[in-house]
């Protein structure tokens, strides 16, 4: 049905403004930036909060040892 649709050679007589292609873009935007952003968001958190552990984890051995001392 598509190729049929598209491979029509009657005029349509449809006219498509350019607020319209400006939709259409902004919401091809939108829906990448979703993507890649939820994408960062499972990747660079989880990283974040190993590097927080391990900083944590750093700072209390150092205390420990101080208090041996």
């Amino acid at each position: 049905m598509i190729f049929y649709i598209f491979s029509s050679t009657t005029q349509l007589l449809a006219y498509i403004g350019p607020g319209m292609s400006g939709g259409v873009i902004a919401a091809i935007f939108g829906i990448l930036a979703a993507f890649f952003l939820g994408l960062l968001g499972i990747i660079y958190y989880p990283i974040k909060r190993a590097f927080k552990n391990k900083r944590k984890k750093k700072i209390s051995s150092k205390n420990k040892i101080k208090k041996r001392k």
